[in-house]
């Protein structure tokens, strides 16, 4: 099983973006963390694979918390993504839930050797780069503790934040970096060392690694205009994330927009807009180890 672990994304630069995105999704899955720990038993374990920021985590240690106390393990590559996370969540915690962090990734075979057993593996937009998907979540299951959950945060609706016709270039530019942002999506599936397809969705998958109850649904991430200036920023980030994936992918033109509407002292800057959005949905798949 080989992980795709992110070589040519400088994610200690995008911790700003990530912090901002934790912020803007956490009332749509405060709920989430909620319905995932009320399913384990007391003072659980809580394992969060390729933990980021900490934002999942952070919602995490609150149910945890409130609900007497437990264990929130953080696995991540990036040595500071991994150092971000266990301040956020040590704070949101509190003397009640112990944080242990683990520098490494999914790809590790000696995993299972470096964790405490979980009652919660979280995944969170990490199997989609692993070659094997399957393998990975097989893997995956193979941590949980018996009578244990695993839950996989994988497609849902793509974030959508701009107008259609922003008044730079041709109407209908976030669409183009989308639909970039899927062509260099799947050239990355297609470049993974030991890339397989899996067609069929993530409840099938989940029961393919020997899990039961399994069930799926959604987070619907809702800020509408005008927005706030947080949801400015990020907007402002995400769409120049979005063209520099996609690379040239687009055309001079749409380079040439997203290039205006980025720049803080052109007339054009998002930032200073008051039409800007952001919404979608985040599914999340789940089901039960026997």
């Amino acid at each position: 099983m080989s992980a795709h672990t992110h070589h040519d994304i400088d994610w200690a630069d995008r911790l700003a973006q990530l912090r901002m995105a934790d912020a803007l999704d956490a009332g749509a899955l405060a709920p989430v963390a909620g319905r995932l720990v009320e399913l384990l038993r007391a003072r659980p374990t809580v394992f969060d694979v390729g933990c980021g920021a900490g934002g999942m985590s952070v919602l995490f240690a609150r149910e945890l918390a409130r609900r007497g106390g437990g264990t929130v393990v953080l696995l991540d590559a990036t040595a500071v993504l991994l150092a971000e996370a266990q301040r956020a969540v040590g704070e949101a915690g509190g003397a009640d839930v112990e944080v242990v962090g683990v520098h490494g990734d999914l790809a590790d075979p000696r995993l299972a050797e470096r964790v405490p057993a979980p009652d919660l593996v979280w995944a969170s937009g990490v199997v989609h780069h692993v070659g094997d998907q399957q393998a990975a979540l097989r893997a995956l299951a193979g941590l949980v503790r018996p009578g244990g959950v695993l839950a996989v945060g994988e497609g849902g609706l793509e974030m959508r934040c701009l107008p259609w016709d922003v008044g730079v270039g041709r109407p209908g530019l976030e669409q183009r970096l989308l639909a970039a942002r899927g062509e260099w999506f799947a050239g990355m599936r297609a470049g993974l060392p030991g890339s397989v397809a899996m067609p069929y969705g993530w409840p099938r998958a989940l029961r393919e690694a020997g899990l039961e109850d399994v069930e799926s649904f959604g987070a619907l991430i809702d800020h509408p205009m005008p927005g706030s200036d947080l949801l400015r920023e990020y907007v402002v980030h995400r769409i120049g994330w979005l063209a520099e994936s996609a690379g040239e992918r687009l055309d001079a033109d749409d380079r040439l927009a997203v290039a205006a509407l980025t720049d803080p002292d052109g007339p054009d800057f998002l930032g200073r807009r008051d039409d800007l959005f952001l919404f979608g949905a985040k599914a999340i798949h789940c089901g039960r180890l026997p």
